[in-house]
């Protein structure tokens, strides 16, 4: 039996109820990380071991607001999963019925993507990050760095890294969906360097361009890997009828 086509209103009012469906997770995954609050704090603070002795902060306000920025990104991986889900939940009806069947692969991969992108952050990133833009003061300067910035310029490179890995399996989604081809992906090679490294640039909390290459460099990596990725799904010719 074919779906009812949504109205507009229709799409809104299924759009309400998805973000209502996106957010009580959500906030239950929050709820569920504020206990463990500073141990992922002492997590986040391993990158910068050896490199800042220790973190600063310069109002009274400012480790509560730190606390949250990490519950709330703490909920977010979590929930994320479920979330993936109401995003498919809501494209479903504009796809086909075959391509519905890919659902389970879509989340898993996203989510895997994006847990992949924040390790590549954090573990290579991050430290290389500190270090170059740190060294830039040589031995005439102490550092002295707020709590806030450094949770910041933390949670922004492993939230952007993990966002510039989804890239695959967005394109694998595409190719499957008949919307893009890797013969396609070949040919707009020079503008996807282009838009990778204004991508970069937008997604790197600093302006500096060791940190913009840092970022770019996996994202064009992904981007030949997209390219296979695509051949790979692309649709088969169904043969010719004799």
């Amino acid at each position: 039996m074919p779906e009812k086509e949504l109205t507009l209103v229709g799409h809104l009012d299924e759009l309400r109820k998805r973000l209502i469906f996106c957010l009580i997770p959500f906030f239950i995954a929050v709820l569920f990380s504020a206990p463990f609050t500073k141990a992922i704090l002492a997590f986040l603070r391993l990158p910068s071991e050896g490199i800042i002795e220790k973190l600063a902060f310069f109002s009274p306000q400012e480790v509560a607001s730190v606390y949250m920025k990490i519950v709330l990104f703490s909920g977010l991986i979590l929930s994320l999963p479920i979330i993936l889900y109401q995003i498919w939940g809501f494209i479903a009806p504009a796809l086909k019925e075959r391509q519905k069947k890919y659902a389970v692969s879509f989340i898993f991969w996203a989510f895997f993507a994006f847990l992949c992108g924040c390790a590549f952050g954090y573990l290579i990133l991050i430290p290389f990050s500190l270090k170059f833009l740190i060294g830039l003061a040589g031995s005439e300067l102490t550092p002295v760095i707020s709590l806030s910035k450094y949770i910041g310029f933390v949670l922004a490179l492993a939230a952007g890294s993990g966002a510039a890995f989804e890239l695959p399996v967005a394109i694998w989604i595409l190719t499957r969906l008949g919307l893009v081809s890797s013969a396609f992906l070949r040919e707009k090679r020079r503008y996807a360097v282009a838009v990778i490294f204004i991508a970069a640039a937008v997604i790197t909390p600093t302006t500096d361009p060791f940190n913009m290459t840092l970022m770019a460099l996996p994202m064009l990596v992904l981007y030949e890997l997209s390219i296979w990725i695509s051949r790979w799904n692309q649709p088969k010719p169904k043969p010719a009828l004799e």
